[in-house]
Parts: structure tokens; sequence; C-alpha cells
């Protein structure tokens, strides 16, 4: 089964409407599916909710989706480079619900496997684990976190085959195999694409049965984060 769409406006084309979660991979900027998330904001969607590590930045990845104000909540680790999503939050037109970063993976990846929830000790007296079940073991408190299933997941991968085959590339890993399991619909926006059989069994990623559809992107920005340097 060919899953390759010529654009990733085409692959979002019959799937996206308002209110919808979405999981979306990376970490920062690295391995995030940029072309994917532009074409998002081209569909004019509004009130998502979003799972995310984080939230990128101003002007780029899913910050330009909160700069068109189309996420009315995002479900994050960490969005400390993000000047307009700490002003839509301070003004409370943004909810967040914030997630210890192994909690938020552990979400995603129960998800995906058809766990609805599991006890974690992080977060136990603190803000984290207000208006949510607590249970002892063995002495210890744990919080009951719920497993997350998205409606779309949109995820970046390094190498993907006609049948949604992934292969990841480094750190650049990071969310994506456990956002790609934890959608209804999966869509990888892909580097390279070949045809099935020229991936290694062995380095797949993620398998294609999760994978619902696929966008070749050959040339990603990948844009820094945070650009540091300093003279001769």
């Amino acid at each position: 089964m060919n899953k390759l769409y010529p654009s990733a406006t085409a692959a979002l084309e019959g799937l996206v409407k308002d209110g919808m979660l979405l999981a979306v991979g990376g970490f920062g900027l690295c391995g995030i599916p940029e072309a994917l998330i532009a074409a998002l904001r081209d569909t004019g969607v509004r009130n998502l909710t979003v799972a995310s590590n984080n939230a990128g930045v101003d002007g780029w990845g899913l910050g330009i989706l909160l700069e068109s104000r189309q996420i009315k909540k995002m479900i994050s680790s960490y969005v400390g480079e993000n000047a307009e999503f700490e002003r839509q939050f301070l003004a409370g037109e943004l909810e967040v619900e914030f997630a210890p970063q192994g909690t938020l993976a552990e979400r995603m990846r129960a998800g995906g496997a058809g766990i609805p929830g599991f006890y974690t000790r992080t977060g136990f007296g603190t803000i984290v684990a207000e208006g949510k079940e607590t249970k002892e073991f063995d002495g210890q408190m744990y919080v009951l976190e719920r497993g997350l299933r998205a409606d779309i997941a949109l995820v970046k991968a390094w190498k993907a085959d006609t049948h949604g085959n992934l292969v990841y590339r480094r750190t650049a890993r990071n969310f994506n195999p456990l956002a790609a399991t934890c959608g209804k619909v999966t869509i990888a926006e892909a580097e390279i694409v070949v045809e099935p059989g020229a991936l290694d069994p062995d380095e797949i990623h993620t398998p294609g049965i999760f994978v619902q559809r696929v966008v070749h992107n050959p040339t990603p920005e990948k844009r820094i984060e945070r650009r540091t340097v300093r003279s001769a």
C-alpha cells in the first residue's frame, strides 16, 4: 500500500478539524515535522490541544500555531523559549497542562499500547498531582496518570519507505516514536523516501502499521533553537 502523499497539505486533507488533540514529535526544534506544522497552520483549524515536549520558539515550529491563535491548550514539559507562549499563558488566553518529561513520554507510550493509565512517583506532592488519584505501593505514594491517545500524530523521520516504515536519526528520534504510536492517524514527514524493501528491517524504529500517511520533505530548514557564537 503506497502511503506517500504529494505534499503536507494533501496529507492533512480530510483529517483535521477544530477541537482535535494532536501529538507532535520533536524536542525543541530538533526532529520537528516542520512542513506538516506549516501546513496545519494553513488549514485554519482552531481550538487545538497539542501534546508535545515543548511549544517551539517564536516564529518557528509550534510557535507559528500559537501566533495564529490556533492552539487553545498545550500539554507540555518545557516551554521556556517561547515568549508568545508566556504572554498568552499569563494573559489567561492559553490553557497549559504541564507534565514531567518522562511522564509525558510514558503517557504517549501507554496510549499507543492501549494502556489507559499508570502509576508513577514523579510529581507526587506537587501541583502536578492536584486533582489526580494517588495510591500507596510498598510504602511509597504514586500518582495515577492517563495514557494519551491523540486524534492525529505528526512526526518527523529521517528515512521512510512508501509503506510507512520509519527510521529516525540520532537525537532527532526523541519523542517521535512515542507520538507515532499514540495517534489514531499518524502522518510522517521524512527527508528520504525509498521503495519497500530498501530499509533494513533491523533498523526500522516505527513499523508502517502505525503510520497512515507519508510526506517527502527533502530540504527541511532544521533551524537551531538557540545559536551561541563568539569572536575568534
